[in-house]
């Protein structure tokens, strides 16, 4: 499998096609709230129903998604559908345009609905997806206190009450 440049549009794009439910979540949902940090993947949390992870499988084979792995440049290949993928807690996959992580419940949280609630629908990348809210991007990251995590916390906090000082 053949890497290009990191595409969020396409994979996001693919996800929406194949009607996947799902909240953005991560680096990529900081970014559509204008965190200045780049990231390299995308990073969702789907609704974990069958008919949803049966939709999410067709939507991985589309992006001709494999197991990331450092051992295997480009991944490993990996039989799935809807009982599989919920078998896991969380999927480190890569595609052709750039890794996708699959996190069912993202530390902080209790999964989709949890954050779905906060959720707001919006344009990210020029894809009409559902972005974690804000404070929930910050409340994951918090719980998962990864150092990369601690190292974008207090600009997104600061985002957050700049946000809030202008909203009243």
């Amino acid at each position: 499998m053949a890497q290009r440049d990191f595409d969020p549009a396409h994979i996001l794009g693919v996800l929406v096609s194949h009607r996947v439910d799902f909240v953005l979540i991560g680096g990529l949902a900081a970014a559509a709230h204008g965190s200045p940090f780049p990231t390299e993947d995308v990073n969702i949390t789907p609704e974990t129903s069958p008919d949803n992870l049966t939709r999410l499988s067709a939507a991985l084979s589309a992006l001709e998604a494999r197991v990331r792995t450092d051992a295997v440049p480009g991944g490993l290949s990996f039989g799935h559908d809807a009982e599989s993928l919920a078998s896991a807690g969380v999927w480190n996959l890569t595609t052709p345009y750039g890794d996708l992580d699959l996190s069912m419940r993202p530390s902080g949280t209790s999964g989709y609905r949890d954050l779905a609630s906060g959720a707001a629908q919006d344009p990210a990348f020029g894809v009409a997806v559902t972005i974690a809210s804000l404070a929930d991007v910050i409340r994951s990251k918090q719980a998962a206190n990864r150092p990369k995590d601690q190292r974008v916390l207090p600009v997104l906090r600061e985002i957050l009450a700049t946000r809030r000082d202008r909203d009243g």
